[in-house]
């Protein structure tokens, strides 16, 4: 029998009182006097699937001690709807492999973690409930990046990761060696950006982006600075400011919308948890018009405005971080 994912369990209504196979590992354990309720979750979704085991189960006693926090299982069962208020379906399980047994000293035991404890088990931290959203809406967004170029005829191009070019001082780069020597004979680098590349192949395909990895090795710990992270760099030719604009805001609004729409669970999962009142941030942004001003008009709000900042705003500075929130 095929495996099914938990996911597709909870909004698929043909799975009831279907028979399914379903693999995942365990999170908890709640014993009866008669039956226990065993929560199961395989990462396809932040729910887990609650599986009802009866006492009459085969060999009940013994397989309710094995299945311990953290234990890979598989499960094969008939899918019914749920007597319960906090999920719409279980299963009643006809037949219960362990597949992996777990230690008593499984490290997440409790519901909750610090990040700082998760960062001291990295190898962990994917089976949490956080981490786990994170990483499925990470995916989801990513394709909806790859999705929205597609459609508006750009070609996504790859550039080179190891580089000689610091693209116009785009920030410090860290350099390749072995045993204090340069690898290749000469400096070369990291990549701080893929733009310079981008704008080559813009002038032959006009329309480009590329969507990967850059490093900088600025030693600043804020949280606007990344050792290392994932950029997205869109290269138009034959485009002027305003068509620039246009596409930035239609590519905002097609990620938010994409990530309201397939979001759910994890998605609610942060407004409740991680920041509230998230998806309502999210949605008031969508229902907003894009406000444009030129600099000149930038810096006249900034001198006018009732908040003191520790740069004051002068027309032909930069804008800093502190004009960027209040604007």
């Amino acid at each position: 029998m095929q495996k099914t994912p938990i996911h597709n369990l909870f909004y698929n209504s043909s799975y009831l009182e279907k028979k399914v196979r379903i693999c995942g590992w365990v999170r908890t354990l709640r014993s009866q006097k008669t039956f226990s309720f065993l929560q199961i979750n395989d990462g396809s979704s932040v729910e887990s699937l609650q599986v009802v085991i009866e006492d009459t189960f085969p060999n009940y006693s013994s397989l309710i001690k094995e299945l311990s926090t953290g234990a890979s299982v598989q499960v094969t069962g008939l899918v019914v709807r749920s007597q319960g208020k906090r999920q719409t379906v279980e299963m009643q399980p006809e037949n219960i492999e362990i597949i992996g047994p777990c230690p008593e000293d499984y490290p997440l035991q409790k519901k909750r973690h610090s990040f700082a404890y998760l960062r001291s088990i990295s190898h962990l931290r994917p089976r949490t409930n956080t981490q786990g959203a994170c990483l499925r809406m990470r995916s989801m967004i990513s394709f909806a990046v790859h999705q929205f170029f597609q459609q508006e005829g750009f070609f996504h191009i790859h550039t080179p990761i190891i580089t000689t070019l610091d693209c116009e001082g785009a920030g410090e780069m860290f350099r390749i060696t072995k045993d204090g020597k340069d690898f290749f004979g000469l400096p070369a680098y990291l990549t701080v950006s893929g733009q310079l590349e981008a704008e080559i192949c813009a002038l032959a395909l006009s329309n480009v982006y590329t969507f990967g990895p850059t490093f900088r090795a600025e030693n600043s710990n804020t949280s606007r600075h990344l050792a290392e992270f994932w950029m997205i760099e869109p290269e138009m030719a034959f485009c002027e400011l305003a068509e620039n604009m246009e596409m930035a805001e239609k590519f905002l609004r097609y990620i938010l919308t994409y990530a309201l729409e397939k979001g759910g669970k994890d998605l609610a999962f942060f407004s409740q948890f991680i920041e509230e009142g998230l998806t309502e941030k999210l949605e008031g942004f969508l229902k907003e018009p894009f406000a444009k001003l030129s600099y000149t008009e930038a810096i006249e709000i900034l001198q006018k405005a009732p908040a003191k900042f520790i740069y004051p705003p002068k027309w032909g500075h930069d804008l800093q971080s502190e004009h960027e929130r209040y604007l």
